[in-house]
């Protein structure tokens, strides 16, 4: 987690290396471990850095269906920065991003995490209207 701000309820979150769904469940334990406690500590908006993300294995969707409704309910979305072309082909093909928005964003280390907020935010309303 490189940033919360509870006020605001959102949190930015950088991931590195492989994401195994299909063997580890790494997106069990993300919801389990870390989101569920953000959840109920009032995060309902998620900036997850994937440009890191080196290899994609997916399972179900369950998990991310999970996570979409719990933060939805409270008009709050997921969204998965600069993913590799590789690892969002995979996302994509296991139509995970009906879950997630992907959004290409590069340059997201030039701002502080509240003006990162206020871009996606506004993308994703923009998005939605």
């Amino acid at each position: 987690i490189l940033f919360a701000d509870y006020e605001m309820s959102f949190a930015i979150i950088e991931f590195i290396g492989e994401w195994n769904d299909a063997i580890e469940n790494d997106v069990m334990i993300l919801k389990r471990e870390i989101i569920d406690p953000l959840i109920k500590l009032g995060i309902n908006k998620y900036i997850l850095i994937g440009e890191n993300i080196l290899n994609f294995h997916s399972s179900d969707e369950c998990y991310y269906e999970e996570w979409y409704e719990d933060v939805t309910e409270e008009g709050g979305w997921v969204a998965m920065l600069n993913m590799p072309e590789q690892s969002k082909y995979d996302f994509v093909n296991t139509r995970i991003n009906k879950y997630v928005d992907l959004i290409e964003f590069p340059e997201w280390r030039t701002y502080s995490p509240n003006n990162l907020f206020s871009k996606v935010d506004n993308y994703i309303l923009k998005k939605l209207n």
